[in-house]
């Protein structure tokens, strides 16, 4: 390590916790919050550009601290466990945490497949919900998550914790609706939206083809502009007193659908 601190009134420390609470200092700033030996190897490995890193070797093993070393971060510093537990996110991060620079990406810089199958969300408003729909995605190694017009920062450091990483495992791009409309029927990606209003149900529809699956707020669904531009609208069955499910359930429902129709082959 290069160099060690032992007080939460470093600089060092007062600014991480700045940047956990807050968005603005994230962007201004440019940098965002990554806990976890897991989370910081799936970054590294998928060309995040970390600044600093923070290590306690209280809670790292020695084969951990090896493991960090070989990531090549220029900056490390060591903390004490007292410093530590007040500086992580969350319980249990593993005794690392790493800043480093988001990635942008664009649409027109995502290379699909073939056959791609994608993932759209609509005005996601919850971090939570965010990181569980991109562990959905990571599971059926989607081509990409396309979020439009966002309400919540992707890299907030909850998204991260609860997509156990998944953000940097596959593309995720931020946009507009109207943006990312144009972009999938040039590409003639066939877009199914999920609407409660539908009379066909998501199993009956053909997802062989290329596929965006659309999926709105749990308050009030995909809005006006999606369910006219959808060229199918699709519901999940609903047998119970209640017509709602978590919208991070409901994406796994149908995109494991599209993926058995597929022969879990993408």
């Amino acid at each position: 390590m290069s160099k060690i601190i032992s007080s939460l009134q470093n600089p060092w420390v007062k600014n991480l916790l700045l940047l956990q609470e807050k968005p603005r200092a994230r962007k201004e700033q440019n940098l965002i919050v990554i806990e976890g030996i897991r989370e910081v190897t799936l970054a590294r490995d998928s060309g995040f550009a970390f600044t600093l890193l923070f290590c306690c070797p209280d809670l790292l093993t020695p084969e951990e601290l090896q493991k960090i070393d070989s990531l090549a971060i220029p900056e490390q510093i060591e903390v004490p466990l007292q410093v530590f537990d007040r500086m992580a996110y969350r319980k249990g991060s593993g005794g690392v945490i790493g800043l480093a620079r988001p990635k942008r990406i664009l649409l027109d810089d995502l290379k699909i497949s073939t056959n791609p199958l994608i993932l759209v969300l609509e005005t996601v408003e919850k971090p939570g919900n965010l990181g569980a729909l991109l562990r959905t995605a990571d599971a059926a190694n989607l081509d990409a998550v396309i979020v439009c017009d966002p309400q919540t920062d992707i890299y907030n450091p909850n998204s991260i914790r609860s997509s156990v990483g998944c953000l940097f495992t596959l593309p995720v791009v931020t946009t507009t609706t109207d943006e990312t409309i144009g972009w999938l029927k040039k590409k003639k990606i066939r877009i199914f939206g999920t609407a409660l209003t539908s009379s066909r149900f998501y199993h009956d529809s053909d997802y062989r083809q290329p596929s965006a699956i659309v999926m709105g707020t749990e308050a009030t669904g995909l809005s006006r502009t999606w369910l006219d531009q959808c060229d199918e609208l699709i519901k999940i069955p609903m047998m119970g007193k209640v017509d709602s499910m978590n919208v991070s359930v409901s994406a796994a429902i149908v995109v494991f659908e599209a993926m058995r129709q597929r022969n879990f082959n993408r």
